[in-house]
């Protein structure tokens, strides 16, 4: 699976995870089969609430989930509408995020788990 998580720096697996998906510097790619990652910038950084368009962020990337700490209702919306399944996780590296994913111990964000302004 090609999951990806908002960071704050590009440190590979030990990049420090974002709070919030929207207002991420960028997206850590990671292949949970191989354990290979990238980084892509986010492209919709800048953005005015309410406004995240994360398809676009995501410049079209193929991902199969996404892991957050938080995330607006707009873009949780939008991304379920394409199919791509939003999980919850407030683990502060992507190492550490990946590791509750495949163990199963991530719940997925519904509309109630939306965030209602940016921290």
């Amino acid at each position: 699976m090609q999951i990806c998580i908002p960071v704050i720096e590009d440190r590979g697996l030990d990049s420090r995870v974002s709070d919030h998906f929207g207002s991420a510097p960028g997206f850590m790619i990671v292949d949970t089969d191989t354990g290979a990652c990238r980084l892509i910038g986010n492209r919709n950084q800048h953005h005015a609430h309410g406004m995240c368009q994360p398809l676009a962020a995501l410049a079209g990337e193929p991902v199969d989930g996404i892991i957050v700490g938080g995330i607006g209702m707009g873009a949780l919306m939008k991304l379920q509408a394409a199919g791509i399944t939003v999980y919850r996780a407030s683990h502060p590296t992507v190492v550490e995020t990946i590791a509750a994913f495949t163990e199963g111990r991530l719940e997925t964000v519904d509309q109630n788990g939306a965030c209602a302004s940016h921290h």
